[in-house]
C-alpha cells in the first residue's frame, strides 16, 4: 500500500484543484457566459457539459458514468499490475486518475460537467474543457511517451 500513498494524494490533489475550481466559476461566472482573458484567444466560460469530450454522446449521463467507471477500474488495475512504479508512472497514474475522479463527481452529482477552459486557436473554437480534462491528457501522454521511448529503449 506504501508504493500507492503518493499516487492517491497526486489524484487527491486535482481532484481538489478540479472541484475547487468548478466551484469558483459556477459562483462567480453565469451560466453560458464568458470573461476574456486574453482576447481572440483565452476565455473562462461557464458551461455545463451533458456529454463526452467534443460533446459526443450528449445526455447519456449513466452511460458515460460506467464508461468512467470501466475506465477507473482498468487504471487501477494496471496500477495494481505494476511491479515498478517510479516518480514518472505515479505521475502519470496520479493525474489519470484525479481527473476520472473529478468528471466523475461532476456526473454523478449534477448529471453533468463543468467546462470552463476557452481557446481560440487560429480561429478554431476549440471545445471548452476543465482541469480534470487537462489532467487526463497530459496523464495519457506521458503513458505514450514512456511507451514510445520504454520501446526505443528495448530495440
Amino acid at each position: 500500500m506504501k508504493k500507492y500513498k503518493n499516487i492517491f494524494l497526486i489524484s487527491i490533489i486535482i481532484l481538489l484543484l478540479d472541484q475547487i475550481s468548478k466551484y469558483i466559476v459556477s459562483s462567480y461566472i453565469n451560466l453560458n457566459s464568458s470573461i476574456i482573458i486574453i482576447p481572440n484567444f483565452f476565455s473562462l466560460t461557464y458551461t455545463r457539459n451533458y456529454g463526452a469530450a467534443w460533446s459526443i454522446m450528449w445526455n447519456k449521463t449513466i452511460m458515460l458514468i460506467l464508461i468512467a467507471l470501466l475506465a477507473l477500474g482498468f487504471v487501477i488495475y494496471m496500477l495494481y499490475k505494476e511491479k515498478n512504479i517510479n516518480k514518472y508512472k505515479k505521475l502519470y497514474y496520479g493525474f489519470i486518475l484525479g481527473g476520472l475522479l473529478g468528471n466523475l463527481l461532476d456526473r454523478i452529482i449534477f448529471g453533468y460537467v463543468i467546462d470552463f477552459f476557452d481557446f481560440n486557436i487560429f480561429g478554431y473554437n476549440f471545445p471548452i474543457f476543465n482541469v480534470s480534462d487537462s489532467f487526463i491528457v497530459i496523464g495519457v501522454i506521458m503513458v505514450f511517451i514512456e511507451a514510445f521511448i520504454g520501446g526505443q529503449k528495448n530495440e
